[in-house]
């Protein structure tokens, strides 16, 4: 359930008006831009960039863009983004760090519908004049690369269907290979990287089931390299993407120094689809509202425009 609070009925001319007032003269009027956006969903703010565009024969983005700075900017340009252009600029980010961030692109390939992942890689080629799987390639070594050039490039099967002799078969093959330390296994990646999510919970479960442990808690242990915790994203992310978020936000907030890109992107991407739940697990894991715990890490108007992404009314 998302977090979002949007009216069915607005006036993108209105509302292309007001942020163009917001934006003119001495200094921004950043609650008018918070009111606004944060209150209208995906399709909403596409009308309105529109509008906008229709109106004063600009970019509303690079407006606001010029306009804003720091956390809030950044927060701000990713919310306004059309979903498959910003997991695109998140991939991009990512892959372009001086250690490519492995979590963004496990995020974004196991935790998105086959048709999502695929607009996705349009929208990287269109904006960056490369294919994402050849930007990540060019990016990471060994096994990491097979790993997530595997997965970027998957087109699950999407239905409920399931195999129980696969289950079991490619349960005890995952246990062979954790058993022995063979985490990257041709097979594991096979496995992990084309099997339907559906599938893949069977899987899950007559691990459990027959070895009395999750893959996940068997998976990781003191040594963990880079590969086996990269290994352990993809199936936290596709066996319960709600808890796996939950612990991003956790650990974004809890951290000495709070990590606002994760902070940020969790809010901005979820808050159109499982903010609520997610909100409440974290309320579960630790006693306190997550607006209350963000609150407290962040200030401003970046604060402000998170909280209300999270539902808090303005």
């Amino acid at each position: 359930m998302a977090t979002l609070v949007a009216p069915d009925h607005f006036s993108p001319n209105e509302d292309a008006e007001a942020l163009h007032k917001a934006c003119k003269g001495w200094g921004t009027d950043e609650k008018a831009v918070i009111s606004i956006l944060s209150h209208r969903n995906a399709a909403q703010r596409y009308e309105i960039r529109l509008a906008y565009e229709g109106l004063y024969h600009e970019d509303l983005i690079k407006r606001l863009e010029s306009e804003l700075s720091g956390d809030f900017e950044k927060a701000v340009y990713r919310w306004i983004l059309d979903p498959t252009d910003r997991y695109a600029v998140l991939a991009h980010v990512a892959i372009k760090k001086p250690e490519t961030d492995y979590n963004v692109i496990v995020e974004i390939s196991s935790t998105l519908s086959p048709e999502e992942l695929l607009a996705v890689r349009r929208a990287y080629q269109l904006r960056y004049k490369h294919s994402l799987e050849e930007d990540l390639a060019a990016h990471t070594t060994g096994d990491i690369r097979k790993l997530l050039v595997a997965l970027v490039t998957t087109y699950r099967y999407d239905g409920g269907e399931i195999n129980a002799k696969v289950a079991k078969s490619e349960a005890d093959i995952l246990h062979d290979a954790i058993k022995d330390k063979a985490f990257n296994h041709e097979e594991v990646i096979r496995i992990l990287s084309t099997r339907s999510k559906t599938q893949l919970m069977a899987t899950f479960n007559r691990y459990r089931d027959d070895h009395g442990i999750s893959i996940s808690k068997n998976l990781l242990d003191d040594g963990a390299d880079d590969f086996q915790k990269a290994l352990h994203v993809v199936i936290r992310c596709l066996n319960d993407p709600k808890k796996y978020f939950e612990k991003v936000l956790r650990q974004a907030i809890k951290r000495a120094g709070t990590d606002e890109d994760a902070l940020t992107r969790v809010i901005v991407t979820r808050a159109e689809r499982d903010l609520q739940d997610i909100k409440e697990l974290y309320y579960k894991k630790n006693s306190v509202h997550l607006e209350h715990a963000v609150a407290k890490e962040t200030s401003g108007d970046y604060k402000a425009f998170l909280v209300t992404l999270l539902g808090e009314q303005d």
